[in-house]
């Protein structure tokens, strides 16, 4: 009777340890403006059809926020592994001497921005913006730096418009309604949701080069610690992306649930970004390869916002061996 208890009592003990392991396995990963930006819809598609679990990475959930600084913030307070974060953020905390290291490159192009009017506009192509007021959503901003460089590729200066700080994409349309900016610089899936009440003007994607968006980012203790999760994690979104690519309705679908959109609305905002890509070798998800000149052409353009000073020593930066052999060389 005795060693029977014994034995149970060691059974139930490894069982318990097993159980505190798995859940000790089960992880949060960050990711900036999910459930809300274009970047971070692959991963609803990662979580819905089971590609994390597939792949050996255990994500018990994604915790949002409203820019790169939170992201980062809570990427390391939080004692997480693996986050997604915009590119001039990540390269700022680096050079403050933050143990953060980008693994992965994830959004090549700005494909998702347009530049809109209302419908009855005089404002009918990128020569007409000048003198007109440009919305933006706040300064430093990606957006702010995408009007500076849309309107220098004709030979004009920011000097010849006239920028407004609106707060975020949605305020914009609001704010094109009143009269308040002539022209709305607006992203999916925002641009979605109104395109049938607007009229494009511009595309990113006809008229700037490929742009690094977002990056991947691990801390040093999870490569040092958790380097099967990481690459995990970088195989599940590849998986997701790929299926995008080749399902974009039902990714829409699956988008439209996380995203708490009309599906007809995610649908039309996957299309959109699966359709266009400013060449062959630029979609606007990537499967991780990087594009060092898209890294360079966005940072050039926050420098121009005062949102990143210096040159990034990339190769002390990035750390390649988390990708599949077939992504570690660069485009």
């Amino acid at each position: 009777m005795m060693m029977t208890m014994r034995r149970s009592l060691i059974l139930a003990a490894a069982f318990a340890g097993l159980s505190l392991a798995c859940a000790a396995r089960a992880e949060q990963i960050v990711v900036s403006n999910y459930g809300i930006a274009a970047n971070g819809m692959p991963y609803a598609i990662a979580i819905e059809k089971g590609f994390f679990k597939q792949q050996g990475a255990d994500v018990s959930g994604i915790l949002s926020s409203n820019g790169g600084g939170t992201s980062i913030r809570n990427l390391l307070g939080g004692n997480l592994d693996y986050g997604e974060v915009d590119l001039a953020g990540t390269v700022a905390a680096i050079e403050q001497g933050n143990d953060l290291h980008i693994i992965s490159d994830n959004v090549l192009t700005v494909g998702e921005f347009v530049w809109a009017v209302k419908p009855d506009s005089p404002i009918k192509s990128l020569k007409d913006f000048k003198g007109h007021k440009v919305g933006y959503t706040n300064p430093r901003s990606t957006s702010q730096a995408l009007n500076i460089l849309l309107v220098q590729t004709i030979g004009l200066t920011q000097a010849d418009v006239d920028p407004i700080k609106v707060g975020g994409f949605g305020e914009q349309v609001v704010a094109l309604n009143l009269g308040a900016i002539d022209i709305a610089t607006l992203a999916d899936p925002v641009w979605s949701k109104n395109s049938a009440r607007l009229r494009t003007v511009v595309r990113a994607a006809d008229a700037l080069p490929p742009l690094c968006n977002v990056v991947g980012v691990a801390t040093g203790k999870a490569i040092a610690e958790h380097g099967d999760f990481l690459r995990a994690v970088l195989r599940a979104r590849r998986e997701a992306v790929e299926f995008m690519y080749a399902h974009p309705d039902e990714a829409g679908d699956i988008v439209a649930r996380a995203y708490d959109l009309d599906p007809a609305i995610a649908r039309q905002a996957v299309r959109n970004l699966t359709a266009m890509a400013p060449d062959a070798t630029r979609p606007y998800w990537g499967t991780g390869r990087f594009d060092i000149k898209g890294m360079d052409g966005m940072i050039a353009a926050q420098r121009g916002v005062g949102a990143y000073s210096g040159t990034p020593d990339w190769e002390k930066m990035i750390d390649r061996s988390f990708l599949a052999d077939d992504l570690k060389k660069d485009y």
